[in-house]
């Protein structure tokens, strides 16, 4: 009669033996290599040429992380402005560029369109049928 309850007992009693095995105890590497290599599927086997080394002013290269950040964009720019960007990329806040104003015939909220494509406001009934699942409607 109470066969899963024997069942719940008699697991929580037995000695549970985990079925991943690990080979041993963890360990850092004492040398780990963090130069550039290049990619094993790569066509010509090779870096790019000056990869890394930073020379020159429009060189894609960057010699550390961090003069690559001063460069990098994610959605604009990381910093305020890329050097040599005067009328660029973050040059201007926006509130100088003007208000934005949506060409004829688009809309940026739909209670800028017409009456007829406008959400329809819910009534009471509407709103107590969502909250009771349709329930009070055969109550």
């Amino acid at each position: 009669m109470f066969a899963t309850r024997v069942l719940r007992q008699a697991a929580a009693h037995a000695e549970r033996t985990p079925l991943i095995r690990f080979i041993g105890k963890r360990s850092i590497p004492e040398h780990v290599d963090h130069t550039p290599h290049p990619h094993p599927a790569s066509p010509s086997g090779a870096l790019p040429a000056g990869f890394g080394s930073g020379s020159g002013s429009n060189s894609n290269s960057h010699p550390s992380f961090s003069s690559y950040r001063d460069h990098a964009q994610q959605h604009g720019p990381l910093r305020k402005t890329i050097s040599g960007a005067a009328n660029g990329i973050g040059a201007q806040s926006a509130s100088h560029l003007g208000p934005v104003e949506p060409p004829k015939g688009v809309y940026f909220d739909r209670n800028e369109l017409p009456e007829r494509f406008r959400r329809v406001p819910l009534t009471a009934a509407e709103i107590e049928a969502i909250e009771t699942g349709g329930a009070a409607l055969f109550g």
